[in-house]
């Protein structure tokens, strides 16, 4: 495919050299959660400097770039994506994932505070971005205490912008 920057990437075959972080905040910034099936529209980039704002700092850069996959693969909603239907789809986003840890120095296994983080941002997206009601329907969520803020969507084109400078604050 080619990519934000003009380069050709291949997510099947992911090279960590090939992986850019202008490329993954463009695409994230404009792609949005939930497959657009919410109130408006929302970032896969918002949600990903939110995680990061919230886990434990010393995994805030694990946080930013939990869903760098969905740059190259698009976002597939969970409930989908855990189907066996999708093994193919788990296999490459496995892969992109094990490249994307080589290229930013990460560990390879999710941190358990980013785990932590995403269920979080994702009760608080449930209820500000998709009526609350949805909260209390989604079986995965109970228990998980949404944040007492509420998620307001960043403006098109805010997303790619602050997802970069979380990375500059996060990377060292």
């Amino acid at each position: 495919m080619q990519v934000a920057s003009g380069a050709r990437f291949y997510p099947l075959d992911p090279r960590p050299e090939e992986i850019q972080i202008e490329d993954v905040a463009h695409a994230l910034g404009h792609l949005c959660r939930f497959a657009g099936h919410t109130s408006s529209f929302y970032t896969v980039a918002q949600h990903s400097v939110l995680v990061s704002r919230i886990c434990e700092p010393q995994d805030a850069l694990w946080g930013l770039l939990h869903d760098a996959s969905e740059a190259y693969l698009g976002d597939m909603v969970r409930p989908l994506k855990r189907q066996p239907e999708m093994a193919s789809y788990q296999e490459a986003e496995e892969r992109l994932m094990a490249a994307i840890c080589e290229r930013f120095g990460l560990p390879a296994a999710m941190p358990e505070s980013v785990v932590r983080a995403d269920e979080i941002i994702l009760a608080t997206e449930a209820r500000d971005l998709m009526g609350s009601e949805t909260l209390e329907r989604w079986s995965s969520l109970q228990g998980i205490e949404p944040l007492s803020e509420r998620v307001v969507p960043w403006v098109p084109g805010t997303g790619a912008r602050l997802f970069l400078r979380r990375f500059r604050e996060v990377a060292g």
